[in-house]
């Protein structure tokens, strides 16, 4: 039984899938929008929203905490100078799942994962 077994195996062993996520969450903050499947986008909302609260927090252990989930310095930066401040006034929800199309090889559902308060790209 899975009682208290939160999140999705999405098909990996535990070492990959906690990398793949690792990487998409640095991806997600650095360009704002991504595009990736639904389950994984609805896996990597948890940690994203986690990650953004973090950064509203901004004392010394919630930017090493963040830290040690991404997988690089700079978009960590980005992360609680930039984004937390946009995202002050708000108090959760801070990532949309946008549903867009079906991948052509093998028919999986995509969807764009984006920050809610992203900055305006011209």
């Amino acid at each position: 039984m899975r009682h208290l077994k939160k999140g999705r195996k999405l098909n990996l062993r535990p070492d990959i899938r906690n990398a793949m996520l690792k990487n998409m969450l640095t991806s997600l903050f650095r360009y704002e929008r991504i595009e990736i499947t639904l389950p994984r986008a609805k896996e990597l909302r948890m940690l994203a929203d986690r990650m953004v609260t973090l950064g509203k927090d901004g004392s010394l252990h919630s930017r090493r905490q963040a830290l040690s989930v991404m997988t690089d310095k700079e978009v960590t930066h980005k992360l609680f100078s930039d984004i937390a401040e946009r995202n002050r006034t708000r108090n959760g929800g801070y990532t949309r799942i946008i549903k867009t199309r079906h991948r052509f090889g093998d028919c999986a559902p995509m969807a764009f994962l984006e920050l809610v308060e992203r900055q305006a790209t011209a």
